[in-house]
């Protein structure tokens, strides 16, 4: 039981660590995952939304430092009824999430391993059975440190966590495991490729044959069938290929410049998917960043999900000499996690990008 104990041990506070630093690398992508879940669409909790971000801070701080007391032996009646506490929460969420196909991923692990609903729960269910068995075995759990030492590492562990935390908040995530990483080119990351699976449909027909119901299914075609057709029903078997970026466009007044912008060799995207929610100090940035781009001969273009009333706005509010263009909001949340935020293309290639903090570190060749 010992040995069990110990793997059991392990095995949870490893993946706490790595599930909580892996959100902690990108807090503001975790907390539009809250906002998902705090909709009225699923949990219809929205009053929670506005702190959706200081709910991600602390969640994920505490579950890295609940991984690391874990294995370190700290505080175990706390640690584990903790842990307890936290992954019961998070095997109702995905088994919510699963059940009711309310939300297609989890966001247990960021953007770096995506677990589909049932993934997640079966995940939960295996950490919750682990859980259990340490708790019922908890006078088994022994600190490997003494009273300093544990208190020393605990202390510590605390301040990096907070300290991982802010760098982010105020920079960009250390590790960017989205599509529009630098190096990437937006325009491959849109394109299927030909050999690319196709996904595969079943077509259940529904016919009034001699007043009985008959029900044909094929894959597509319409079948020869002496009766009178009724209705028909898509079934998906097997998905198909979906490239890593499919939701980006660049619109204007309803025309689509996407093509002829990312064909662009010198281009500043300012990226601010709500204007309303845009910090003003980065606004501020904004003006004489982009006038000295314009110098450099770089075509500079804001991009937003706001209305034209707003971007007209802003734009007389803050002195901002470039027009705007139209993209999903969830697409530019997706981008880049600060708003505004900064990118320089060429050619559709993401050379260079910052949170508007870092304004001042924007390169021109």
């Amino acid at each position: 039981m010992k040995i069990l104990v110990t793997i059991a041990r392990i095995i949870v506070g490893v993946l706490f660590i790595f599930s909580g630093l892996i959100k902690l690398n990108d807090p503001v992508g975790f907390s539009f995952k809250l906002d998902e879940y705090f909709s009225t669409a699923v949990l219809d909790l929205p009053f929670l939304a506005p702190y959706a971000l200081m709910i991600a801070v602390v969640l994920v701080v505490f579950e890295v430092l609940l991984g690391v007391f874990l294995l370190i032996g700290y505080r175990p009646k706390f640690t584990i009824w903790s842990l307890f506490a936290m992954i019961v929460f998070f095997t109702f969420l995905t088994w919510y999430s699963a059940y009711y196909n309310k939300v297609t991923d989890c966001g247990c692990f960021g953007d770096a391993i995506k677990l589909t609903p049932w993934e997640s729960f079966t995940k939960d269910v295996i950490l919750l059975i682990l859980i259990i068995i340490i708790m019922l075995n908890i006078k088994i759990i022994n600190p490997i440190l003494g009273r300093l030492g544990l208190t020393v590492v605990a202390l510590l562990s605390f301040i990096a966590c907070l300290s991982f935390g802010f760098h982010v908040l105020m920079h960009l995530p250390v590790k960017d495991f989205r599509p529009y990483k630098i190096g990437n080119n937006i325009t491959e990351q849109m394109t299927i490729p030909e050999d690319a699976p196709k996904a595969i449909m079943d077509y259940h027909w529904k016919f009034n044959v001699n007043g009985n119901e008959e029900i044909i299914t094929t894959r597509g075609s319409y079948p020869t069938v002496e009766g009178e057709f009724v209705s028909v029903e898509t079934e998906e078997i097997q998905a198909g290929y979906e490239a890593p970026i499919h939701d980006f466009s660049i619109e204007r007044e309803g025309e689509d410049f996407t093509e002829d912008i990312l064909a662009e060799d010198k281009v500043i995207m300012i990226v601010m998917y709500n204007l309303t929610s845009s910090e003003s100090e980065g606004l501020e940035a904004l003006r004489s960043a982009s006038e000295e781009a314009v110098r450099q001969g770089y075509k500079v273009i804001g991009i937003t999900a706001s209305n034209t009333d707003m971007q007209q706005e802003i734009a007389e509010a803050y002195g901002l000499d470039f027009d705007f263009y139209f993209c999903d909001e969830t697409a530019l949340k997706t981008i880049v996690r600060s708003n505004p935020g900064i990118l320089r293309l060429n050619k559709g290639t993401i050379i260079q990008k910052l949170h508007w903090n870092d304004i001042d570190d924007l390169e021109f060749d």
